[in-house]
Parts: C-alpha cells; sequence; structure tokens
C-alpha cells in the first residue's frame, strides 16, 4: 500500500470516527443499548477481518493479555455510553469538541504518573483547551441541557484519556485488531444484562444503524487505522484525528441543519488547534 492510499485510508477512518456521534443524534436508543449494539457488531466485523487475516483473535495470547485487554474494555464502554450521553443532552458539536480535551488529561496523567512538572507548551495547551472550552459553553448552569452534554462530553474525554495511557504502558503481543477485538468483546458482555431488555423493542431501522455503526464506523475504520499506521507516521495519524471534531460537525450540519454558532466555532478551533499542537511533540513514557 502506497503512502498516498494510506493517507486516504487515514481520513477516511476519522470520516467514520466523527459520523459516530451522528447515529446517537439519529437514534432513539438509549446510549446503553447504542454502545451494546456497536460493540457486539463491532465483534462479528473484526472477527471476520481477523479471519481473512488468518489470525484469530486469541492467537498468541496469554491470558494475562487477555486479562488486561478485557479491563480496558470495560472501561471503553463507560466512555462510550458517557459520549452517547453528550451527544443525546447536547448535540453533535459540544459532545464531540468535549471529548477532544481528551489529549489535555492524557498530559495531566502522565504529568502526574512519571511525576514530571508541567512544561510551558503543556501549559499553553491546557489553557487554549480551557479558553476554548468556555466559549463553546451554552450557558454556566447545570439545569441546561446544552451544558450537561458538553461536561458529559469532558468526562467521556477523561475516561479515554485514562485508555489511552493504560494502553500505552500495557506491554502485550496483542495486534490492534486483537486489541479492539477484545476491549469490545468486554464492553458487549458488560452491558448485555442493561441493553438486552431494551434490544427487543428495537425496530429493523434501529438494528440497520446499529450493525452500520458498529461493523463500519467501528470495525472497518479501527482496521483502517491499523493499515494506515504501517505508511504514516504516528504524529501524523494523531494530527489527522484530530478532525474527528471537524468531520462531525460538518456532517452534522449538512444531514440534520445543525449549523454550529460562532462561539462553538471559535471555541472548538482553539480546542482543536490546542490537540494538534499537543501532537507535535508526544511525550515519551518511561
Amino acid at each position: 500500500m502506497s503512502r498516498s492510499s494510506a493517507l486516504l485510508k487515514l481520513h477516511f477512518a476519522a470520516l467514520l470516527f466523527g459520523s459516530t456521534a451522528l447515529f446517537g443524534h439519529a437514534m432513539s436508543a438509549s446510549p446503553v443499548m447504542i454502545v451494546f449494539g456497536r460493540t457486539a457488531f463491532a465483534v462479528l466485523a473484526l472477527g471476520l477481518f481477523a479471519a481473512c487475516g488468518r489470525r484469530a483473535p486469541w492467537h498468541g495470547l496469554a491470558a494475562r493479555d487477555i486479562g488486561k485487554l478485557m479491563g480496558a474494555g470495560v472501561v471503553l464502554a463507560l466512555h462510550w455510553v458517557t459520549f452517547f450521553m453528550a451527544v443525546r443532552s447536547g448535540g453533535v458539536a459540544l459532545a464531540t469538541l468535549g471529548f477532544a480535551s481528551f489529549p489535555v488529561f492524557v498530559a495531566l496523567l502522565e504529568l502526574a504518573i512519571l511525576g514530571e512538572r508541567l512544561r510551558a507548551r503543556d501549559a499553553a495547551v491546557l489553557l487554549l483547551v480551557l479558553a476554548g472550552l468556555v466559549l463553546i459553553t451554552p450557558a454556566f448552569d447545570l439545569r441546561n441541557a446544552s451544558t450537561t452534554g458538553l461536561l458529559w462530553g469532558i468526562l467521556s474525554g477523561a475516561i479515554y484519556a485514562c485508555i489511552a495511557v493504560f494502553n500505552r504502558y500495557l506491554s502485550s503481543a496483542a495486534s490492534g485488531t486483537q486489541s479492539c477485538w477484545w476491549q469490545c468483546l468486554a464492553a458487549a458482555c458488560v452491558l448485555a444484562p442493561f441493553g438486552w431488555r431494551e434490544a427487543a423493542a428495537l425496530e429493523a431501522g434501529e438494528w440497520l444503524l446499529l450493525a452500520c455503526l458498529g461493523a463500519v464506523c467501528t470495525g472497518l475504520a479501527y482496521t483502517m487505522l491499523i493499515q494506515a499506521l504501517e505508511q504514516v507516521k504516528a504524529q501524523t495519524v494523531a494530527i489527522v484525528i484530530c478532525m474527528e471534531p471537524v468531520y462531525a460537525i460538518a456532517l452534522a450540519w449538512l444531514l440534520f441543519g445543525s449549523a454550529p454558532g460562532a462561539s462553538v466555532l471559535l471555541g472548538g478551533a482553539l480546542v482543536i488547534g490546542a490537540v494538534m499542537l499537543s501532537t507535535l511533540q508526544p511525550r515519551k513514557l518511561a
């Protein structure tokens, strides 16, 4: 695969990741049911991709590795549930921009773990993100649904930061596809007792959306991302993935007419710019 093909796959993966918020906007199912369906279909899709690559999801993995991956999967379930709660309460723009603040939490967690001092670059990123979040906050009132949605998005980002730091420390023989499969399996299992009650009441159209969300926007997107990593530098990947909120907001504008206001656009630009700045010099973990 050429580098240009890898870049196209990378941008398409970012587009698919960004489109996940639209499913939360379009569906009537609860966030728990959405994540249960998403992860269940993702397990099927990723299992098929693994079979095509002739490497089973459990091939070459020790029980300890599987346990760590499934532990991360439980936290992943919480991350996705809070993200779709953000979409349901605050809309696509606020949810995705709130989540986009996760690199700040990654930096803070790494500082706490490594015991380092806050560098000037880290402080600048933190201040830019805070300024951006203040601008996009609809009202400083917890009774405001949109504000609550933004807070859910920020919480989702903080939870994802824990997963990101954990995965960096995790020493495992698992491939990217294997890691995603086990984490999605754990998420589906932990949510099954809650999501299954609602599953029987879903209409065919909702199931079709869940299948698309799980198989295409999760399974296919992660597979394309992993393939792109073989040809594209990790820093480039990080910068492109920062475009997720841009794709999400643009798609919501195009499909649902959800035009963001000037303050959201300006605040979003600050958040995304700060996140891109944080990717220029990634912190090395010991």
